[in-house]
């Protein structure tokens, strides 16, 4: 029964956890992402939103730097907090301009995500990341090893 209760955390399996939401959501990203990369690709006429005013050729290149580019390096855990800033942009914008009238059953799964990209800016990568290899050797270098 103490064991139900606890509120101490295993650092290893919270690693491993940050590890598959890094992936897992990512991964979902790029379910979204890679479409509009396809569009971007093929060039010519461009049909995408342009919520905030910039015309749809640049708002579909940045939708698919946040959802693309930036999902492989969550993936990679490179640089994760600074590529969760464009996702966590990109969600907002989603949120709240594409889909501002919008019930909350259309915005639903944008808030999902919005939700697990700031709890990611806020824990970092964890240890299993290409951030912890660098962290690692920025403290060596540092101390002189």
């Amino acid at each position: 029964m103490n064991r139900l209760f606890n509120t101490n955390y295993n650092h290893r399996s919270l690693d491993i956890f940050l590890l598959l939401l890094r992936i897992s959501i990512a991964a979902l990203m790029l379910t979204h992402g890679i479409p509009k990369l396809d569009t971007l690709l093929e060039g010519g006429l461009i049909k995408f939103a342009d919520p905030i005013g910039i015309g749809a050729p640049a708002s579909l290149a940045l939708a698919v730097f946040a959802e693309v580019i930036c999902s492989i390096f969550l993936i990679l855990g490179l640089g994760t907090r600074l590529a969760v800033i464009p996702m966590i942009v990109t969600m907002l914008v989603a949120i709240f301009i594409v889909h501002g009238n919008d019930p909350l059953e259309v915005k639903e799964m944008a808030i999902h995500f919005l939700l697990v990209f700031i709890f990611i800016l806020v824990a970092g990568a964890g240890s299993l990341s290409i951030d912890k290899l660098i962290s690692r050797k920025s403290i060596r270098s540092r101390r002189g090893y």
